[in-house]
């Protein structure tokens, strides 16, 4: 799975980058970034989302138990997130290889202005060979910080880069037929369909005393994922050079997969799960454009806009006849698309002062009906 994969989502729990809970530990964060490096190298794009920041900043205001008061979580997460940023930082730059903090909320990747801003910050971040370090938002989160859940945030993530696999590695081995921990038949699955409605039932209990996320959260993650069409492995990460052993074809943890591929997965969600807020009318050359030769929507073909809707929000798009053709997520706001009507792309910076995108909708952001 990883082999083949391009673009790859890394999870790693806070049981794997901290000393038991107590500060980061920075051999293993070492270790990872020197398997990542590797990976880099043989021309993956890997995007990290990494625990830890809430461990960090307990051992430095010298909090010996995680308080349950959301403030403090807070506080700890603030003072945490510091170190955790400049640890990976440090140990990236020992493989030539610059890092960039992204902190996210599950609401960031719910609202559609938000969702497309983060797309193209990470897109961008990728195309300059950067490793983008993601965790959750926690000094100002609320559910993520008394759930811990970071697999979600990696599932999510996975859906908003279109990437072809998420890994998320933990202190288990896999999705067992039961809990290995209380049924010593309990048998580890290699292979399994993202989304049986068994998995979960099989994936009880919650993880380390360290983190708050579980095997469960894990199998959720990876049904998430495969909504976008991408596989999920889950596996041990205290297996040794668990990435390069992935990366070699080795069979490790559990392999969940994504049976609907990724265009079909993504046209089915903008097809039918997002609220059209608008319209804009297209002209032949542009109707055509879309239909017979799989290209963007672009400012220039468009001649006419209708609504009220704000960059990142569903358009219908319609021929000149009226019938909607396509419909899509926009890259400007109804204001910014009528300033821009036949305009040329390189003409957009000159009207508005900026370009947010080259295009009006992407085709990865577009579904033809």
């Amino acid at each position: 799975m990883l082999k083949q994969a391009r673009r790859v989502v890394i999870k790693v729990g806070s049981s794997l980058v901290t000393n038991q809970g107590k500060g980061l530990d920075h051999g293993a964060l070492a270790g990872w970034a020197e398997q990542i490096a590797l990976l880099k190298h043989q021309g993956k794009e890997i995007i990290l989302v990494s625990s830890g920041a809430i461990a960090e900043g307990m051992q430095r205001l010298n909090w010996d138990t995680r308080p349950t008061a959301l403030y403090e979580l807070q506080a700890a997460a603030a003072v945490g997130q510091m170190g955790l940023a400049q640890a990976y930082a440090s140990v990236f730059s020992q493989h030539n290889l610059q890092t960039a903090q992204i902190l996210l909320t599950h609401e960031d990747l719910s609202n559609r202005k938000r969702y497309l801003n983060a797309r193209s910050t990470l897109t961008t971040l990728l195309k300059l060979n950067i490793i983008p370090i993601i965790n959750e938002n926690d000094t100002v989160a609320t559910d993520e910080i008394r759930f811990g859940d970071n697999d979600t945030l990696a599932a999510l993530v996975t859906n908003l880069v279109e990437a072809d696999a998420l890994v998320i590695l933990t202190d288990q081995e896999g999705l067992y037929t039961s809990d290995p921990r209380k049924d010593p038949t309990a048998q580890l699955l290699s292979e399994v369909t993202a989304g049986d409605p068994a998995l979960e039932r099989m994936a009880g209990g919650v993880g380390s005393g360290i983190s708050r996320g579980g095997m469960q959260s894990k199998v959720i993650a990876a049904k998430r994922a495969a909504r976008s069409g991408a596989d999920t492995l889950i596996a041990s990460g205290h297996q040794k050079n668990v990435l390069i052993r992935l990366n070699q074809g080795e069979t490790i943890g559990t392999r969940f997969l994504a049976k609907i591929p990724v265009l079909a997965a993504r046209k089915q969600w903008l097809a039918d799960y997002l609220q059209v807020r608008g319209r804009v009318q297209l002209d032949r050359g542009a109707e055509n454009a879309l239909i017979n030769d799989g290209k963007s929507l672009l400012a220039i073909g468009v001649t006419h806009v209708e609504g009220d809707f704000e960059r990142g929000e569903t358009v219908a798009c319609l021929n000149e006849e009226g019938k909607e053709i396509a419909r899509g997520l926009i890259n400007y706001s109804a204001v910014e698309t009528q300033r821009i009507l036949k305009t040329a792309t390189h003409e957009i910076e000159n009207i508005l002062g900026y370009v947010a995108e080259p295009e009006l909708i992407h085709r990865n952001n577009l579904v033809l009906l």
